[in-house]
């Protein structure tokens, strides 16, 4: 499956690009240990870096990075991108726009005295066909400053997708770096789907059981048996 970004001419290795979000996990992930001592049971338990979901969603996909500095200080942002002016385009150079309190009225979270920012995304995106791109804030990412609002995007081509977000932190000071994710995306499909809700049968429910036990006894059972098996469809 072939995805293409395009970006303005005289752009290109001026911006960083769409990355793939499982070889840029945070570094706070990769130090994690596997294991803690909980002082509630006094034992030895599993951190969520031996929980697959919860890597895998945040290796899934790609991340939108920022497309330059972006220093915040006594509530104000400045930045530089050196980006060149294109005579025709109309594409900010900036990394960052604002969109007004009013535009999130009775949103929950937004304050109606605060902007919220919008990212900047130099890319268009050209897509298989059949499928939109799902957009949402860089999963599991608490330690960003920033909550990129979540939206959902069918082929679009020839325009620019931007990423508005609440900004989470008023208390945050500092630079953030060019290439700090601010947007995950995954390919999803517009498909009806069927619901069917019943109780387990006897043989269900064993099955059940013993999956369980198993994963309790081995922290690695849920990669060698459905992984391997999704991998192999």
């Amino acid at each position: 499956m072939k995805i293409e970004f395009r970006c303005l001419p005289g752009w290109k290795g001026r911006v960083p690009e769409p990355m793939p979000a499982s070889a840029n996990l945070p570094a706070w992930l990769r130090a994690m240990p596997r294991g803690a001592v909980s002082e509630l049971l006094g034992s030895q338990i599993r951190t969520v870096k031996q929980c697959p979901p919860f890597v895998d969603a945040m290796g899934a996909g790609l991340l939108f990075p920022l497309i330059a500095d972006l220093r915040v200080e006594g509530g104000s942002f400045t930045w530089d991108s050196g980006l060149p002016a294109h005579p025709l385009a109309r594409l900010t150079r900036s990394p960052i726009g604002v969109h007004l309190p009013e535009q999130l009225t009775g949103f929950p979270g937004a304050d109606p005295e605060r902007f919220a920012v919008k990212f900047t995304n130099p890319w268009t995106i050209a897509m298989p066909e059949g499928w939109s791109m799902l957009f949402s804030h860089p999963h599991n990412r608490l330690d960003l400053p920033f909550r990129t609002l979540t939206g959902l995007v069918d082929g679009f081509s020839g325009g620019f997708v931007h990423f508005p977000a609440l900004w989470a932190d008023p208390e945050f000071e500092g630079t953030l770096p060019a290439g700090t994710p601010v947007a995950q995306a995954m390919l999803v499909r517009r498909e009806a789907i069927a619901i069917a809700c019943r109780e387990m049968d006897e043989d269900e429910l064993a099955e059940s059981l013993a999956l369980q036990d198993a994963l309790d006894a081995d922290p690695g059972v849920y990669r060698k048996r459905f992984r391997a098996k999704a991998g192999a469809e």
